[in-house]
């Protein structure tokens, strides 16, 4: 006699998506200089973007302009470089050995120093020309300062992406 046997199985699958922040390239140097870029490059674009006057004649709005566009451009791109590094463990490791960061750094420093010794030469100019005290002077003079150290930081950024790079 033959006996029927039925086996029944329960399988239960579960999938989650963990999303993990690699916290650790915030401990290594070009973390620590990502940091640093963004904070100072927040504070000049708040204090240029504070005190650049709309309403004046154009020719005396471009440096100011200019700044704001290059300080804005390098916080953008370290921000989005930052964010992608603490995104992924494989970008974090491989992002600093190629050439692209290299040059990013070395144009931004480029660029980050053109536009803060173009915006306090103007500025000091304005202030000895027309003899006034114009709204905001120390504020443009200090934001300006601040770009130079920021360019300093970014330099910094390069020689180390620069050493990276032929490590790698």
């Amino acid at each position: 006699m033959s006996t029927q046997v039925t086996v029944h199985r329960m399988v239960t699958t579960t999938t989650t998506s963990a999303f993990l922040i690699n916290v650790g390239y915030l401990k290594t140097f070009p973390g620590i200089l990502k940091i640093f870029q963004i904070l100072l490059g927040c504070v000049v674009v708040g204090i240029t973007g504070h005190y650049i006057h709309w309403s004046t004649r154009s020719e005396q709005v471009v440096p100011e302009l200019f700044f704001l566009l290059i300080a804005t451009t390098c916080l953008i791109t370290t921000s989005l470089l930052l964010f992608s590094c603490l995104c992924s463990i494989a970008t974090a490791s491989i992002i600093p050995k190629t050439l692209f960061v290299v040059l990013l750094h070395g144009t931004l420093s480029y660029l980050l120093v053109c536009a803060s010794i173009n915006l306090l030469r103007e500025v000091v100019a304005r202030n000895e020309k027309y003899k006034i005290y114009e709204r905001g002077y120390n504020s443009k003079i200090f934001s300006g300062a601040l770009g130079l150290v920021n360019c300093a930081l970014y330099i910094l950024s390069s020689v180390y992406s620069i050493r990276t790079f032929r490590r790698g």
